[in-house]
């Protein structure tokens, strides 16, 4: 293909052809929708459409001269390949959250000069950064354009996707009790009004789930809450007549999606609004009156919605049950057929998620995957983010390691595992690698700790049997889970983030442990489990020193231990190991027959 006329290219050059009739000089695309979304809707997948790079995070700038797309480790690999031919250049940046860009920006933008960037799409807490920095350079800000629409000729329109009721026995909780806390929340902030614009946040405020964000269970909507009343701000036609009566019947009435601004900019003087900066966009912010009081403060429901209540984790446990129990269907049939001499048809990554995606939809309960099924062999694997496709994947031959990183969305839970599983011969390098990780899984996973720890401060646990040998890895330990929402949620992170205070750990929030190690073109492995935090048991641990907390782990699959290397561990972990290999028989023996179950019984046969 000739490079000059790629799609890649023709698209880059039309973004700075309306540079040019606007009269700026550069634009930066975050990978954002109005809700700071993490999986966006196709509206909003401008950074993917015009970089061609299909990494879930990542920033984008387009000069009239450059272009640089910003990712941290867990896409480097993956953005060289996209971006090849593009004449974007990739800048590797430490984390996610890092504001290299900004830098970047005044580097490459000349006093005087101006910078668009979609306000509706930019979070207020992102913008306050980017405002001083372009102040101090010269360089003129402008957030109410929107220069992908007009170099964006097919842009897609909103998702129409139907709302509906997440119902009992799985909703534990009623919608009146649910606004009742939230309203009880803001108050104690001196607020009379609450915005939400997060959707996982406005669907477990209302017990309602929909389909307008691929892998999560929302919907695209805005809620406003004062003391007696609630409006959410929707598309028309999206909730259903009896649906919309429950909700009037509750106090919730409708409004036009479009209509979140405005009902901002018409708040009463004197009214105190609290928003959540992290969580809410520059461009909605900007509605609000000079006479209304902003309160800027956490959502009160991602704190509410972080800790599960002890109905929901009895579902959640149900749910990764039957979670387990599809994978040991579909992992009995993998690796029979891998050992099958008269197979026919190649096994590859797709083959992978294709059937393993089939197993999982038989199970009860079961809607939907909670990701992109990651199934990466050898150099596939070192790539964090990985996703086969049709046109560039792997067949399973020869020899090496296979990770599979997979979850699924059931009415009682959203789960999320990573495991690695050995092709024909592992070498002792991959097995030191393997064992290495699976320490730091254990040494986190048998960890107690105060109530109110932030977990930030849990991270070096994982990584502290990888650091003794000189390694490490480039993404965080864990992310909190949703209960059948965003598989990613906060506001916990057992991570290298800056800890703040709304970081300290819970009874009832639901993280992933996940400790990983990956060698560039070689393997990738990283193995994990979804934990539940609760309370220590006692007199075991003595309450002298206040309450304390510890894991329990709700993932059930074995961890295959062909890929160990025994001398590398200690007779406790042998114990932790063989422990949870029985409690994993003894959960799935019920669900599973045949070969299934035979396949269980191999696999977690004490070491």
């Amino acid at each position: 293909m000739d490079q000059r006329t790629s799609p890649i290219r023709l698209r880059v050059q039309r973004v700075r052809d309306a540079l040019a009739r606007l009269g700026l000089d550069a634009v930066l695309v975050p990978s954002a929708d109005p809700h700071l979304s993490e999986y966006l809707p196709e509206r909003w997948q401008g950074r993917e459409w015009l970089s061609g790079f299909t990494g879930s995070m990542g920033t984008l700038v387009v000069t009239t001269e450059r272009a640089a797309l910003f990712a941290d480790s867990r896409y480097w690999v993956q953005a060289e390949a996209e971006l090849a031919g593009t004449d974007i250049e990739l800048v590797r940046i430490p984390t996610g959250a890092a504001s290299h860009h900004i830098d970047w920006i005044v580097a490459n933008v000349p006093r005087g000069g101006a910078l668009a960037v979609d306000g509706h799409v930019l979070g207020l807490a992102a913008s306050h950064a980017l405002r001083d920095a372009l102040a101090h350079a010269g360089i003129a800000f402008r957030t109410d354009v929107d220069v992908l629409d007009s170099a964006w000729p097919d842009r897609p329109g909103l998702p129409d996707a139907p709302v509906y009721e997440h119902q009992p026995p799985f909703a534990t909780q009623a919608r009146a009790a649910r606004l009742q806390q939230v309203r009880d929340a803001f108050a104690a902030h001196g607020a009379t009004h609450h915005f939400v614009s997060t959707v996982d946040d406005v669907a477990w405020i209302l017990n309602l789930r929909g389909a307008d964000v691929d892998y999560n269970p929302v919907f695209l909507a805005h809620l406003l809450i004062d003391q007696n009343a609630a409006t959410l701000f929707v598309a028309e036609g999206k909730v259903p007549a009896a649906l919309a009566d429950a909700l009037r019947a509750d106090g919730v009435a409708l409004g036009p999606y479009a209509e979140a601004g405005p009902a901002l900019a018409a708040l009463p003087a004197g009214a105190a609004l609290l928003v959540d900066p992290r969580r809410v966009t520059l461009g909605l912010r900007e509605h609000v009156g000079a006479a209304v009081r902003v309160v800027e403060a956490i959502n009160p429901s991602t704190l509410l919605k972080s800790r599960k209540s002890a109905a929901e984790a009895a579902h959640v446990r149900h749910a990764m049950a039957e979670d387990g129990a599809a994978m040991c269907e579909f992992y009995a049939w993998f690796e029979q057929a891998l050992a099958d001499p008269a197979r026919k048809e190649p096994i590859t990554e797709i083959t992978i998620d294709e059937r393993l995606t089939a197993a999982r939809a038989r199970r009860p309960g079961f809607v939907g995957l909670s990701f992109p099924t990651i199934a990466g062999f050898n150099a596939n694997g070192a790539m964090p983010h990985y996703r086969a496709t049709a046109a560039s994947h792997a067949t399973l031959e020869g020899h090496g390691l296979l990770l599979i990183d997979s979850g699924a969305q059931y009415l009682g839970g959203t789960t999320d595992i990573t495991r690695v599983w050995p092709i024909g011969t592992v070498t002792a390098d991959q097995r030191r690698d393997y064992t290495l990780v699976l320490k730091g899984t254990m040494a986190l996973s048998r960890t107690r700790f105060p109530r109110g720890t932030l977990s930030p401060m849990l991270d070096a646990i994982a990584r502290a049997p990888l650091w003794v040998h000189g390694l490490d890895y480039g993404h965080g330990t864990g992310h909190g889970v949703g209960y059948f929402l965003n598989v990613h949620e906060g506001p916990q992170s057992i991570s290298k983030a800056v800890p703040d205070a709304n970081m300290a750990m819970q009874p009832g929030m639901i993280t992933s442990i996940e400790p990983g190690l990956y060698r560039p073109g070689q393997w990738g492995i990283r193995i994990e489990n979804l934990v539940l935090n609760v309370p220590c048991p006692t007199p075991e641990v003595s309450s002298e020193f206040g309450e304390f907390l510890e894991f329990e782990t709700l993932t059930l699959c074995p961890i295959d231990t062909r890929c160990i290397e025994p001398s590398l561990l200690r007779p406790d972990e042998v114990a932790w190991l063989n422990g949870y290999h029985a409690t994993v028989r003894e959960r799935l023996s019920p669900l599973v027959s045949g070969d299934a179950l035979a396949w269980l019984l191999q696999r977690t046969e004490a070491i």
